[in-house]
């Protein structure tokens, strides 16, 4: 058995990468989806939030008012607040999933997909933290996969992902919207799926649409909220190069996934995380 945290930046590439590995037979959950679930009408982290933030973050179906939710996040300095709530959560859900992965099959190599594995360890630390679930959260796998890329390649992905053809600086008029606004536009969306998941500060960019310039602004200021690449790298057991194209991504994701299944069929339950 094998506990693999897959991470990397904005436009790294790492969704791509978790598909593979997934198609090759990992078992594979994303961090995000998982926090959207948990924040549905019915879950007990819906009801915190709504306890915690008021009624003013409920739309009109029942559901959270996620725009709003990101608004009082960011610009009113309550993110860590919002963190708390979720973060936890979402991580004994993953527990509670991995344990039934490996209740299922014990040399089963279980992904879990997630942006922020090291940023949630420094923000915890940085808060003092140093037992709790957040401060210890990279521990609890047994190897790190990042994937990296290129900053200005990974803005490139980015914009090219959430501009529709042709949107950008139409009529040679710019976007209006600053950085911080631009993010706030990827937080919301009339459409639920465009939605605040549990990774607080990595908008979800499903049925997002920006302008070139505000997209570019967006991803800007997201990157410089996430930890460089280089030190991710320097911490984790296995590092995929995004900078090149498909083909050369996904050659390294399966020597990578020949590596992970070796190390999980020699690791016993008793081994793993020791």
């Amino acid at each position: 058995m094998l506990r693999v945290g897959l991470t990397g930046g904005l436009g790294s590439g790492k969704s791509t990468v978790a598909a593979a590995l997934r198609a090759l037979g990992a078992e594979v959950i994303e961090a995000d989806e998982l926090g959207r679930e948990l924040m549905e009408p019915g879950q007990p982290v819906f009801s915190s939030i709504v306890a915690h933030f008021g009624p003013v973050v409920v739309s009109p179906d029942g559901r959270l008012n996620r725009t709003r939710l990101a608004e009082m996040a960011f610009k009113r300095g309550r993110l860590n607040e919002l963190n708390d709530l979720v973060h936890p959560a979402v991580i004994a859900a993953q527990q509670r999933w991995m344990d039934q992965v490996f209740a299922r099959n014990p040399a089963a190599v279980a992904v879990v997909e997630s942006a922020l594995i090291f940023e949630v360890e420094r923000d915890a630390r940085a808060r003092g933290e140093s037992e709790t679930v957040l401060a210890d959260w990279g521990r609890r796998f047994d190897r790190i996969l990042v994937v990296t890329a290129p900053d200005e390649l990974k803005i490139a992905r980015y914009v090219a992902r959430v501009c529709p053809a042709g949107a950008g600086r139409e009529a040679g008029v710019p976007s209006s919207r600053g950085p911080q606004e631009a993010v706030f536009a990827s937080w919301g969306g009339r459409d639920r799926s465009s939605s605040l998941g549990w990774e607080a500060g990595v908008p979800s960019d499903r049925s997002l649409s920006l302008g070139r310039e505000a997209a570019q602004a967006a991803a800007r200021s997201r990157l410089a909220h996430q930890i460089p690449d280089a030190v991710k790298a320097a911490r984790a057991d296995y590092v995929i190069d995004n900078s090149e194209d498909k083909e050369a991504l996904l050659a390294q994701a399966e020597k990578v996934w020949q590596l992970l299944r070796a190390e999980s069929n020699k690791l016993s339950a008793a081994e793993s995380l020791e």
